[in-house]
């Protein structure tokens, strides 16, 4: 590799000088600063660092060590009132230890179901995608796949990526279209997304989940199109959640440990009994 030539610059006084001055004419404009500036300014400052840190950390620790009001499992605590369990992976959790994950899965409360990431925008498959699908059902997991939804491509470009990437067979469960980027145009972002959605539907044929925030789905998703479509809602540390449209899967917690898997996962409520999941399962 070639070495870069080494220039080297001389100041010339005057803009030295200038420089000088300038500097010298700020500090000396904050020295001048009124203390109730500095008050309202370091009251600014910590306001946000508590805000960021309540949300990002102590929000997470108060809600993991108080007392849990529903059901204390897999390191997290779940809304109490519920049968079905599950979790959603991608890359973010690495190589999962498929046989400990069944072996040690809990006879009292088990993962019932397994969603994994697919493919997300027009040309992006997740790295661990083959792997999760094949052995999820290798050790009896029902699965399902999603797609994460993105604005810098359109909807038939996705939908096509997600068509190729995934072979969905008898007895896993409808696909998902993760939908919770910030649209810059929301109506042409919805027309994409409604684009996306008919082609999934069309080729598999069966009607694709829907998964977003509960916010996310009150400001951008409140389109009557998207009412006949099942919901999945990302709500957490609630112990009910409480939507406009009837929800399927409760993603309630993003806190869970589970054995084999080395991060932190996503914890799942299927909105039914075994039989509900049963029927859901695509025949």
């Amino acid at each position: 590799m070639a070495k870069a030539k080494k220039v080297i610059i001389k100041e010339t006084g005057g803009r030295k000088g200038k420089t000088s001055a300038r500097r010298s004419s700020s500090r000396k404009q904050v020295k001048d600063m009124p203390h109730w500036q500095y008050l309202i300014i370091a009251t600014l400052v910590t306001a946000i660092v508590l805000f960021i840190a309540y949300h990002l950390i102590f929000k997470q620790i108060i809600f993991r060590f108080t007392s849990c009001e529903g059901v204390k499992i897999y390191g997290t605590c779940i809304p109490k009132g519920y049968d079905i369990y599950g979790t959603d992976i991608s890359h973010h959790q690495g190589e999962i230890d498929w046989e400990k994950l069944a072996k040690e899965n809990p006879e009292e409360n088990p993962i019932r179901f397994i969603y994994m990431k697919a493919s997300e925008g027009s040309d992006h498959k997740d790295t661990q995608f083959d792997t999760n699908w094949k052995k999820a059902k290798e050790h009896g997991f029902t699965r399902g796949a999603y797609h994460y939804f993105s604005p810098y491509s359109t909807g038939l470009e996705q939908a096509t990526m997600f068509i190729k990437t995934v072979k969905i067979e008898k007895g896993d469960l409808p696909p998902v279209i993760d939908v919770e980027e910030k649209p810059k145009d929301k109506a042409i972002f919805l027309q994409e997304l409604k684009i996306f959605i008919a082609k999934i539907e069309e080729h598999y044929g069966v009607k694709p989940i829907i998964y977003s925030g509960k916010k996310y789905m009150e400001r951008y998703l409140n389109d009557i199109y998207f009412e006949r479509y099942p919901v999945w809602v990302a709500h957490y540390y609630v112990d009910t959640l409480q939507v406009k449209q009837n929800w399927t899967i409760w993603q309630c917690s993003d806190r869970g440990r589970l054995p084999g898997i080395g991060r932190n996962v996503d914890i799942n409520i299927f909105n039914g009994n075994t039989e509900a999941l049963e029927n859901f399962r695509i025949k």
